[in-house]
């Protein structure tokens, strides 16, 4: 089995307050994984050490074949690239509209043409239930809007990996049922 995720012997902590010891785990290609705990349990800091915001302390983590290593920036980018980041506590570009801030990840890393952006922002924002939304202002829209908002924009590049930490937060039921 080809995994898109492995993470091996990992020891992660906050000065002296170890968070994860020796945690070990493979992430198959292709499957929806759901990582649950309490609250402060290390959730969100085992999804920063995936996306390589964090440097373990001991063992390793791997991301589509590669190991990540936050000292090479450049390696690291190239990784990222491949990945879809969904965190807590994402912002928009609050001068930005809706689609502008979909569009900001194609426009910056890919030379794509604005009629073939267009289409793919507007597609995204369909997919989340925000059709017609592309003109407002992100103080326009509610919180539930704007966390669909931020889906689209990890999901712009067609990602091999989504790192997303509690990406239906701010959702009604039935809303996360649907994304």
């Amino acid at each position: 089995m080809e995994y898109t995720v492995k993470i091996e012997d990992v020891t992660f902590g906050y000065g002296d307050r170890l968070i994860l010891q020796n945690v070990s785990m493979k992430f198959g290609a292709g499957k929806v994984v759901a990582i649950m705990g309490g609250s402060g349990m290390g959730k969100t800091t085992l999804l920063k050490l995936i996306g390589g915001l964090l440097t373990p302390q001991g063992g390793r983590v791997e991301v589509t074949g590669e190991t990540l290593d936050p000292s090479n920036q450049k390696r690291l980018y190239r990784i990222r690239r491949r990945m879809g980041m969904l965190f807590q506590f994402g912002a928009l570009f609050t001068d930005l509209s809706v689609f502008d801030n979909v569009a900001f990840p194609m426009r910056e890393q890919t030379d794509l043409d604005e009629e073939t952006i267009r289409d793919l922002v507007l597609m995204k924002l369909n997919a989340v239930g925000l059709r017609g939304a592309a003109h407002l202002m992100p103080s326009e829209i509610s919180g539930g809007m704007a966390r669909r908002v931020l889906l689209c924009c990890a999901l712009m590049d067609d990602p091999r990996v989504i790192v997303a930490d509690e990406p239906t937060g701010n959702l009604d039921p039935a809303r996360s049922l649907e994304i």
